[in-house]
């Protein structure tokens, strides 16, 4: 999805413009606790789930971070391709299969019979799904004459920041199952973004409509209706999100009777839901695994997802769009530090903005300290000791730690930094506009290819979208992940993005700082839950016993 993140604490997925407010943790402990104490006692077979974030919505299309694509992608929508589970492989959704021209252009799909839209007391499906709901949901972002395009008042900021507009010629039904979609170049990721929510979830076109004709289409984010393996029920903004079993899911009715994701921004918090029992799956912090390990009726899951933390500095401001005040910045960190104190130990200090795990990363890009040299280029930038703004997200006490580790490496070499904690979403929209000196941020690979990295994050077209939070352009740096998206062997794609890591390493456009292994508190109750290689949860195949 996609997608930047905050580096410490919860992650959206891409350049996302905001969502709700988070909430004082202790504001809605007392009425979450009697939900989910209500759900155990009169719902059996409920799993509920202590997210670190709000979802920003559920028409999915319109945002791109891993709370939304938790609580709405995943349990809500399908896709023409879907990624198996656990891994970066693409396979068949609700396309069962395809074919690709020889010229790469070209993309036939064959559409999945008899998958049915879920059925809620807002909306009733009169069909099965068909080539309508696929042209519908994908011309809507694509066409701007489309009548339901300009519903999102944001856009739909992933579908633009991978260049989809410029790159989808054209979406045409051949018969009632089959589509084909035509494009105006080769491009190597494509059926991966397909599996991406954020780029490929199908709506109902039936019930698309029937809002069109009412004027209400901004329902399509509050009562949403997809063909994924749970039915959205309810949603307490910033509390609970409830779902149901799809019983007459295309891929085998849900394991669990109902879904609860009980948004809990506060670590501590979700500690003690998980010691308690109230949640049976919650992200943790490092430094609460070895607590967790001792308890009997916890595992412990860890996820080495493909993501990276880094600080954008705005390449739009003074003295951070210069290059030598940006590398004397990255030369100051001392990320051994960063992920001892920061991650309690448990990530990787970065090199490459390009995370390993993921193909081409150039595991020979490191980040050495040498604060002398540092201090030189600061002093060649021209500085003057202004004072540089460092947004992060108020989320937890870790993302406290590292802003004031950020603070001090650079205080080194006289530079001053106030730093700004704001609502995840507001961050977003603020770091969108370019409001920002520095951003700490996160980026969850949504699909395991490289493109997914740097054309969202990096492209001179995701400066104009909002998602490139760095607002640095270079045309040699496009020029190379246009080559390597239009050419579709592996080992010339490789040497393409090595040489992208290095341009984007000596222009220090981005600022890496630490590869995070994210920890999950699991009860042993919970079996076939999946964490994503993207950084997030796949409940498809939970059950309980």
């Amino acid at each position: 999805m996609t997608h930047a993140h905050n580096a410490c604490g919860a992650p959206p997925r891409g350049g996302r413009p905001g969502g709700p407010a988070q909430p004082d943790p202790r504001r809605h402990w007392g009425w979450v606790a009697l939900l989910l104490a209500s759900a155990s006692a009169h719902a059996a077979g409920t799993l509920t789930f202590c997210s670190d974030a709000a979802p920003e919505g559920f028409d999915v299309v319109r945002y791109t971070t891993v709370p939304t694509e938790d609580a709405a992608g995943l349990p809500l929508y399908d896709k023409l391709t879907q990624f198996k589970p656990g891994t970066t492989e693409v396979v068949p959704g609700l396309a069962e299969r395809w074919e690709v021209s020889a010229d790469g252009t070209a993309y036939t799909f064959h559409l999945r019979r008899g998958v049915k839209f879920h059925a809620t007391p807002w909306f009733t499906p009169t069909r099965e799904f068909n080539a309508d709901d696929v042209l519908w949901s994908l011309k809507r972002m694509n066409d701007p004459a489309h009548p339901a395009h300009k519903a999102s008042a944001s856009g739909y900021p992933y579908w633009s920041a991978m260049e989809m507009p410029r790159l989808v010629k054209s979406i045409a039904k051949l018969d009632p199952l089959t589509v084909r979609i035509e494009l105006t170049r080769p491009e190597g990721p494509f059926l991966a973004d397909l599996a991406v929510s954020a780029v490929g979830a199908i709506v109902s076109a039936e019930y698309g409509e029937q809002l069109l004709k009412a004027g209400r289409l901004e329902q399509l984010n509050t009562q949403p209706i997809g063909t994924g393996p749970f039915v959205f029920k309810s949603y307490q903004k910033d509390a609970a999100v409830r779902y149901t079993a799809n019983k007459s899911y295309w891929g085998g009715a849900p394991k669990v009777d109902h879904l609860v994701f009980a948004v809990t921004p506060d670590p501590s918090v979700r500690l003690q839901r998980a010691r308690a029992g109230e949640c049976l799956v919650a992200e943790v912090l490092a430094e609460h695994v070895a607590a967790l390990k001792a308890d009997p009726k916890i595992g412990v899951v860890l996820n080495r997802a493909l993501m990276t933390a880094y600080v954008a500095p705005n390449a739009q401001k003074p003295f951070t769009s210069d290059k030598r005040f940006r590398q004397a910045l990255t030369m100051a960190v001392d990320r051994a530090n960063y992920v001892r104190v920061v991650y309690a130990g448990l990530a990787d200090p970065a090199g490459s903005f390009l995370p390993p795990g993921i193909w081409s990363h150039d595991a020979g890009i490191r980040h050495p300290l040498d604060l002398d040299k540092a201090r030189a280029l600061v002093k060649a930038s021209g500085y003057d000791g202004r004072e540089l703004q460092l947004f992060a997200t108020a989320h937890s006490a870790d993302i406290a730690r590292g802003v004031e580790l950020l603070q001090a490496d650079w205080a080194k070499l006289g530079i001053k930094v106030r730093v700004q904690l704001m609502e995840l979403g507001e961050l977003y929209r603020r770091a969108a506009r370019g409001d920002h000196d520095l951003a700490l941020l996160s980026w969850f690979s949504d699909n395991g290819d490289p493109d997914n990295f740097f054309t969202p994050n990096l492209s001179c077209a995701a400066v104009d979208s909002g998602s490139n939070k760095a607002r640095w352009c270079s045309k040699p740096f496009d020029g190379l992940l246009a080559r390597a998206k239009a050419t579709p062997e592996p080992k010339q794609r490789t040497a393409l993005y090595r040489q992208a890591q290095a341009l984007l390493d000596d222009e220090a456009a981005v600022l890496p700082l630490a590869y995070r292994t994210r920890p999950y508190a699991v009860s042993r109750r919970v079996q076939g839950y999946i964490p994503t290689p993207f950084g997030g949860s796949d409940f498809r195949a939970a059950e309980l016993k």
